[in-house]
């Protein structure tokens, strides 16, 4: 026979990770509808996450300039990912992972220039 109260804990942290959440949620979108600071706009509606409207002809032509610098953005943001481990871990790797950091930072460096010199990282 199981005893049913042993899950009572579990039972209790659901309702309050629930709870919590709905709160985090909703609260927020209460306070903003009351104090009036709800105001969109047509500067707020706009498109910001893929820079063209979603929904228009689907073969039409876009800007690729902004996949461009996202892709660049998680180039850059992995280097720095992968730049705190190996700090952490230099005693244990030692001079081979140094030369190998430093190669691959070499590599990062020159596809920076490139980029810039090609002017990717511009926005007209």
């Amino acid at each position: 026979m199981v005893d049913l109260a042993q899950y009572l804990p579990i039972l209790l942290f659901l309702f309050v990770a629930v709870a919590l959440s709905a709160a985090f949620v909703f609260l927020p979108m209460g306070v903003s509808r009351l104090t009036g600071t709800h105001s969109p706009d047509a500067e707020k509606l706009s498109e910001y996450e893929c820079g063209f409207p979603a929904f228009e002809e689907p073969r039409s032509q876009f800007d690729v300039r902004f996949y461009l610098v996202a892709i660049l953005f998680i180039i850059f943001d992995l280097e720095a990912a992968f730049l705190f481990p190996w700090a952490v871990s230099l005693d244990i790797t030692g001079w081979a992972g140094w030369i190998t950091m430093m190669v691959f930072l070499f590599e990062l460096i020159v596809g920076f220039a490139y980029a810039w010199k090609v002017g990717a990282l511009e926005w007209e």
